[in-house]
């Protein structure tokens, strides 16, 4: 379990990565365009569009694997151990449940609509820039399996921490 989350975790990273790297190259790209050879790149403009939205749901999956969405813990943290693990995996299959519906089931959706439509500058169907969610929503079911299964036999912590949280205990153990 533990090498099929870091494969994933690694592989997502990269691509995340080269996302990222390719929109500084095309952003310069059309700075260069505009302003040197004053005619602008229209095709660079749409393709940083669709690469900053599958960096965007390519990190929220990553965000997904380290259970960091935003979460409320005031009340949870007060509660017993057994009632914290079930709110734990009550939260993951909120989440599983979220992916599975909104992300796979409606990602597929829109993205068969979109196959029919095509992006004016660079002649593509739209679909293809909108599989990246039904993509992201089947890691992030993966990761939340992961999670759960993590949470039940202990190899994660009930709560999600924070660096925070973390930085906090370890001063505290050192002064005691």
């Amino acid at each position: 379990m533990k090498q099929l989350r870091n494969a994933l975790t690694h592989l997502l990273n990269g691509l995340a990565g080269l996302s990222f790297l390719a929109m500084v190259v095309l952003t310069c790209w059309q700075v260069v365009t505009r302003y040197l050879l004053q005619n602008p790149s229209s095709w660079s403009e749409e393709l940083v569009s669709y690469l900053f939205a599958w960096m965007a749901l390519l990190g929220a999956s990553l965000v997904t694997s380290e259970r960091g969405h935003m979460n409320i813990p005031v009340i949870v943290e007060r509660m017993p151990g057994g009632l914290k693990m079930a709110f734990s995996i009550f939260a993951e299959l909120v989440a599983f449940a979220f992916s599975a519906v909104i992300l796979v089931f409606g990602g597929v959706q829109i993205t068969s609509l979109a196959m029919g439509q095509m992006t004016s500058s660079l002649g593509v169907a739209i679909g293809v820039f909108y599989i990246v969610l039904p993509l992201c929503g089947v890691l992030n079911m993966v990761y939340t399996a992961m999670n759960i299964y993590d949470i039940v036999k202990g190899n994660i912590p009930v709560l999600p921490t924070s660096e925070e949280d973390s930085l906090v205990d370890n001063l505290k153990k050192e002064e005691a």
